[in-house]
């Protein structure tokens, strides 16, 4: 099995678009790149820890690629928005990818080229080694498939493609 950490946006969307892709293993949805130990999400959404909202991917790479991943990590979100994806503004919802191993730096700095001049925009995600991750509370984990804020479970089987609603 492989890691890999990427953060784009508020988790709980990110998560589940994770999760539907078949080869994905586990997603844990949790808090990295900042400076406070164990922070809680009250913690994290005031700004001041440094830490992105991120999802920790574990998969198999006998049956999914760190590029397909990546490639669903562009899809999923706006590289381009500093700070932000959407309503969710500050810097616990930038755009991150965080490397496990040289051969993922590789693979994401190609991609990242890649995908800016696809766009032809700059990209203002950030491409760092993983650092300590913090997994969120348990009430944030597949939060969506769940029923999020409304009670509306949405599917996380392999390769569905229904439409994710951000909260539920």
């Amino acid at each position: 099995m492989a890691m890999a950490t990427f953060a784009a946006g508020c988790f709980w969307s990110v998560e589940l678009a994770f999760q539907r892709i078949p080869g994905v293993i586990k997603t844990t949805v949790g808090y990295t790149q900042g400076s406070k130990e164990s922070p809680t999400y009250h913690d994290v959404c005031t700004g001041r820890t440094g830490h992105a909202e991120a999802v920790l991917v574990e998969y198999d790479p006998k049956e999914v690629s760190y590029t397909a991943l990546l490639d669903a990590f562009w899809k999923k979100h706006d590289p381009t928005q500093a700070d932000g994806q959407g309503n969710d503004l500050g810097s616990q919802y930038r755009s991150g990818i965080y490397f496990h191993t040289p051969e993922q730096e590789k693979l994401a700095k190609q991609s990242l080229e890649q995908e800016q001049q696809r766009l032809g925009k700059k990209i203002v995600t950030e491409l760092l080694p993983a650092t300590t991750f913090y997994p969120a509370e348990d009430y944030h984990q597949q939060y969506l498939e769940k029923g999020g804020r409304g009670g509306r479970k949405q599917s996380a089987a392999k390769g569905c493609t229904d439409p994710i609603r951000c909260y539920g």
